[in-house]
């Protein structure tokens, strides 16, 4: 009888044995994912102290011209914005810095969890660009960042001279997100630490070149994208971590924002593709920019999400427009 006991004990066993040997493996993948994705994608700019931490910037153009702050989306880090619109805003000579927000490329995340609150992420961002003497300046902000373009604008207007929001997400969802019972499951924050630093990094490592094919639908993608944008940055475990976290908070952190709208009394130009069918512009541009007192909106016929890169100009022609417009606005009036 004991035997017949102990042996029931070994099969029960085998299942959490086998559990353990998996996420083992997995831990040892990610770790080796990690190492090998810091090696091909060091830090590309300098770093700013913030408190608590520190976050990266990559930057570009010359340091006298009038500053534009480029702000990534979900799944991204600062080599995004840069590499698709960036240096050719520095081109047209505006000092461009683009931030990793806090918690994606070589940023860090003080505030942990909490920090995936836009504006959490904007006190980190006014903080620094306090210590760089930067402001106020355009900022703008694709996909995500659009939440927190907009939270830098509420929170610290003397950051902030314009907006210009690339297919941004502002406007409450349509009702809460329904998941499956396992995915509620697996949000839960030990469950969720433990996958995206065991099996995490390996299968979002499998979808890596998927991922970025489909985000630039129903257009083409853009030759070398992953490489160009450093994308791999978001397979370490914290990263992803940090990513899940922020998707995740966004809709009541637009239920609290978006009343505040009405508020803002800076130039604003929201540029959306028509044909965007991630962050679609009926539900979002289109109504952020009846909200927002006296914005722009201009539509991309064609374009999908990836507008900075597959409409660079169009895009850098909305950053150049108005930054004339706030020169204009500034002028003293001429003397009569």
């Amino acid at each position: 009888m004991a035997r017949a006991g102990a042996l029931l004990l070994v099969v029960l066993a085998l299942p959490f044995a086998a559990l353990a040997g998996f996420l083992a493996m997995g831990a040892v993948a990610s770790l080796l994912i990690a190492l090998r994705v810091g090696v091909l994608y060091p830090p590309a700019g300098p770093f700013v102290d913030v408190t608590g931490g520190r976050l990266a910037t990559m930057q570009a153009g010359p340091a006298d011209g009038p500053p534009v702050v480029l702000l990534h989306g979900a799944s991204a880090n600062s080599a995004d914005p840069m590499g698709g619109v960036g240096h050719l805003l520095a081109a047209r000579g505006f000092r461009v810095i683009a931030f990793d927000r806090p918690g994606f490329g070589w940023s860090d995340r003080p505030g942990g969890g909490a920090d995936a609150e836009p504006a959490a992420q904007a006190r980190l961002v006014a903080e620094a660009l306090g210590r760089m003497g930067v402001g106020p300046a355009i900022v703008l902000g694709h996909s995500w960042a659009g939440a927190l373009a907009l939270a830098l604008a509420l929170d610290h207007p003397e950051r902030v001279s314009g907006l210009v929001l690339a297919a941004p997400v502002g406007m409450p969802m349509p009702g809460p997100i329904t998941l499956p019972w396992y995915w509620n499951l697996a949000l839960k924050p030990p469950v969720l630490w433990l996958l995206t630093h065991t099996v995490g990094p390996p299968v979002a490592l499998a979808f890596l070149r998927e991922a970025g094919r489909r985000v630039f639908q129903p257009e083409e993608p853009v030759p070398g994208y992953v490489e160009t944008s450093r994308a791999a940055l978001v397979l370490r475990p914290g990263t992803l971590l940090a990513n899940i976290q922020d998707l995740v908070g966004l809709t009541s952190a637009l239920a609290g924002m978006s009343p505040r709208y009405g508020s803002l009394h800076v130039p604003t130009t929201i540029v959306a593709g028509a044909a965007d069918p991630i962050v679609r512009p009926d539900l979002q541009a289109k109504p952020l920019s009846r909200a927002i007192p006296g914005a722009r909106l201009v539509m991309l016929p064609g374009v999908g999400h990836m507008l900075h890169y597959t409409a660079p100009e169009s895009l850098a022609d909305a950053v150049s427009d108005l930054a004339a417009t706030i020169r204009r606005e500034a002028a003293p009036a001429p003397v009569r």
